[in-house]
C-alpha cells in the first residue's frame, strides 16, 4: 500500500546563486543563529503553505521567494525557549496565522504519548497519514526522540509527504522533508522505539 501526495515536485525549490535544488525548506536559511536553531516548526508550516499553493509540474520555485514566507510564518508560528514541543502547541500558532490572514483552520491531530500503552496502533497512524495523503495534504510529524531510526533528528518537526507499508516485512516507510531533502525514514522503528512524546497533525485553511 502506497499513499502520496499528487505533486512531489511542487516542493522543490532553486537557489538561482548556485543552481543547487532543493525539496522544501531548511531551517539552515533562517537569519539568525535560534531561528536556525529552533525552526524546524515554522519551516514545516512554511512547507505546507507552499504546497497549498500547488506549483504547476516542472516549475521550480524561488529560494529568496521560499526564505520571505518563512520569516513571515515566523512571526506566528514562533517557538519558545524549548521550541514547539507539543502538537497542540504548532496548532494553536497555526490557528492564529489562519485568524491574521482572514482564515479558518481545519486540522486533525494524532498524538503519540510517551507511556507505550497510550500510543496508537501503527494501524491508526498510517490511516490518518493515509487519510491526509489522500486528501493531497501533507502531514506535520513531531520526533522528540527518534530511537532506533537513527535518519530522524531529536527534538524536530518534518514534514511528511509519502508512505509505503512494505510487503516484505510491514513496516511503514515515509518520506519526509527536512534541511531541503526528501528522506526515508521507518516509521514502524520510530514508533516502536521512540521514549518520548510525539505525533502528527495536519490543517488546511478555509
Amino acid at each position: 500500500m502506497k499513499s502520496t501526495l499528487s505533486n512531489i515536485e511542487a516542493f522543490k525549490i532553486i537557489d538561482r546563486e548556485t543552481g543547487d535544488i532543493f525539496y522544501g525548506c531548511s531551517q539552515d536559511w533562517f537569519g539568525t543563529h535560534w531561528q536556525r536553531l529552533s525552526g524546524c516548526g515554522p519551516v514545516v508550516v512554511t512547507n505546507i503553505l507552499m504546497y497549498g499553493d500547488i506549483a504547476p509540474d516542472g516549475s521550480v520555485r524561488d529560494k529568496g521567494a521560499a526564505e520571505s514566507l518563512m520569516e513571515e510564518v515566523w512571526e506566528f508560528i514562533t517557538p519558545t525557549t524549548r521550541g514547539i514541543h507539543t502538537v497542540d502547541m504548532l496548532i494553536e500558532r497555526v490557528t492564529s496565522y489562519g485568524e491574521a490572514k482572514g482564515m479558518k483552520t481545519l486540522y486533525r491531530d494524532c498524538v503519540v504519548p510517551k507511556e507505550k500503552s497510550l500510543r496508537p496502533s501503527m494501524d491508526t497512524v498510517v490511516s490518518f497519514i493515509s487519510d491526509a495523503l489522500g486528501r493531497d495534504v501533507p502531514v506535520a510529524f513531531l520526533n522528540l526522540c527518534n530511537g532506533d531510526e537513527i535518519t530522524l533528528e531529536d527534538w524536530h518537526w518534518v514534514t511528511v509527504v509519502e508512505m509505503e507499508r512494505r510487503e516484505s516485512d510491514g513496516h511503514v516507510i515515509v518520506n519526509i522533508l527536512d534541511r531541503g531533502r526528501k528522506v526515508p525514514i521507518d516509521l514502524s522503528l520510530w514508533l516502536e522505539t521512540t521514549t518520548s512524546d510525539g505525533g502528527f497533525l495536519h490543517f488546511t485553511f478555509i
